[in-house]
């Protein structure tokens, strides 16, 4: 075992010794146990020597049974190891014992060192109880930062060979005493600890400028959530009451509509009624005169005067006057159309409303407008653009929308959601579609001039807005928005000479 672990895995850092009673803490690093006690008991923080990890309460520290058998073991096989060598080899030096908490003396005694109690991070020097007094009365002294010693020699001592870490590795990016860098770190980029110190200081500075400006930067932004939060509940309410509003008048609407609806229905009926009676009387009439004629032509008929008949039947001969009753009907059904013009009368409110919440939204929606320009970088290589970057020439077959960074650019593309793009076209002068994958075809009753788009990303909207009738043309949603989203425009090819305009990025108006 001996030949396969080394001594250095087995050695406090503390105490520089070989392991006593080990203990691990919980970043997994060992030390003795007497040794780590007197490292917290000492120091103004519960943590670890070596990685710095600070615990929030004091570890219960339990002897590691398994890893002291195994150090016991390792200090036997270095004793047997040492007593089995010839006597006339080269005697082997015992492991050089670095320091330990009582063996950290003052460097201020001249003959008898005392152990020393703290060291001092500006004097670096380490102090006994008597030569420490002066730190504690002195005004100047009072300000300098002192150490429990043993916990100094841990973090500045090397503990390869027992000296101040006082040059820094940057190559290693590590601390290392001047005997370091004669050998392990030779040849290294080595500089003083304080000049090291003096670059980190500088980069202090500079990363202090930069967190005190993101500072700057997060509350202002803080204060703009606050304020956007503070109109979010004020539009909250807006929106609350108009939708009140919007839903009462449609109800009135559809009340008074009904309403109508009914009293017509009911007129109608009246009407017919009336014209029904009206009609019965008629041909009653018309019934008692043909009856009388009746029972007259029959006494005529059951005369025995010949004269009396021939004289009688001249009076008779024409029939009373008579309606064709062959062109009068009476509807059973005089309601056809009636409900069908009252729902057309209640769409056309509705329509009218929608037209004036649409230019309300396309008032809303103008607040976030943004300047695109177009950037030749991404165009097509057919595409000629203006020196402004806002016009395409050689166009009138158009689609129009947004369409994500990752999309391809080369070749043949499909413009539809599951490839990236959220778009409205028109094709050979025809009306518009959604390229919503099957596209859908947008009924409108014109083909707008000027279009308006408006995306909600958090949201998850893509809108589309006639901005000169201001009307609502097309909405995807539940769109899901992964990286950015830029403006997508395609004038399309020259068509025998038609699709020959521009296509206009125009100003957003208020």
């Amino acid at each position: 075992m001996a030949s396969m672990l080394t001594e250095e895995q087995f050695r406090c850092i503390i105490c520089q010794d070989i392991f006593h009673n080990p203990v691990s803490i919980p970043c997994g690093h060992n030390y003795c146990l007497r040794c780590i006690k007197h490292y917290w008991k000492t120091s103004n923080k519960t943590d670890c020597p070596l990685c710095r990890e600070v615990f929030p309460r004091c570890p219960d520290l339990r002897v590691n049974v398994g890893f002291k058998d195994i150090t016991e073991q390792f200090k036997r096989s270095l004793k047997k190891k040492a007593e089995n060598k010839p006597v006339a080899a080269k005697r082997t030096l015992a492991p050089k014992k670095a320091f330990s908490i009582d063996d950290i003396l003052c460097d201020m005694c001249c003959e008898d060192k005392a152990p020393a109690e703290k060291t001092c991070h500006v004097c670096r020097i380490s102090y006994c109880s008597a030569h420490l007094t002066p730190h504690h009365t002195d005004p100047v002294l009072k300000g300098h930062r002192l150490t429990d010693a043993a916990a100094y020699a841990a973090a500045h001592l090397c503990r390869s060979h027992n000296q101040q870490l006082t040059m820094f590795c940057r190559r290693d990016q590590m601390a290392v005493c001047v005997k370091c860098t004669e050998k392990d770190h030779k040849h290294h980029d080595v500089v003083t600890v304080d000049v090291e110190s003096g670059k980190i200081k500088t980069q202090i500075k500079k990363n202090q400028a930069e967190v005190k400006h993101l500072i700057k930067a997060r509350m202002k932004n803080a204060e703009e959530i606050r304020s956007s939060m503070q109109m979010t509940k004020l539009n909250k309410k807006q929106e609350l009451e108009m939708s009140v509003a919007v839903h009462k008048a449609v109800i009135d609407e559809l009340e008074r509509n009904q309403a109508l609806l009914i009293d017509e229905i009911e007129q109608k009926h009246e009407d017919g009624e009336k014209r029904g009676e009206e009609l019965l009387l008629e041909i009653n009439h018309e019934l008692n005169e043909l009856q009388s004629r009746s029972n007259e032509l029959q006494e005529l008929d059951n005369t025995e005067d010949a004269l009396h008949r021939v004289q009688g039947f001249s009076s008779l001969r024409t029939l009373p006057p008579s309606r064709d009753w062959a062109e009068v009907k009476l509807l059973p059904n005089p309601y056809i159309g009636t409900i069908r013009g009252s729902m057309t009368k209640l769409v056309r409110i509705c329509q009218n409303l929608e037209k004036e919440l649409t230019a309300e939204e396309i008032s809303k929606t103008s607040q976030y407008a943004v300047d695109v320009t177009l950037d030749p970088v991404t165009a097509a290589a057919w595409l000629v653009l203006s020196p402004d970057g806002k016009k395409v020439a050689d166009k009138t077959d158009w689609d129009l929308g947004v369409a994500r960074e990752s999309i391809n650019r080369k070749g043949a593309i499909t413009v539809r959601p599951d490839m990236g793009y959220w778009a409205i076209c028109r094709r050979k002068g025809s009306s518009l579609s959604a390229c919503a994958g099957p596209s859908v075809t947008l009924q409108l009753q014109e083909i707008p001039q000027k279009v308006g788009v408006f995306l909600d990303y958090d949201e998850g909207l893509v809108s589309f807005y006639d901005t000169d009738a201001k009307t609502h043309i097309y909405t995807y949603t539940g769109c899901h928005f992964t990286e950015p989203v830029y403006p997508y425009l395609n004038p399309c090819l020259l068509n025998n000479g038609r699709n020959t305009a521009p296509l206009v990025i125009c100003a957003v108006s208020a």
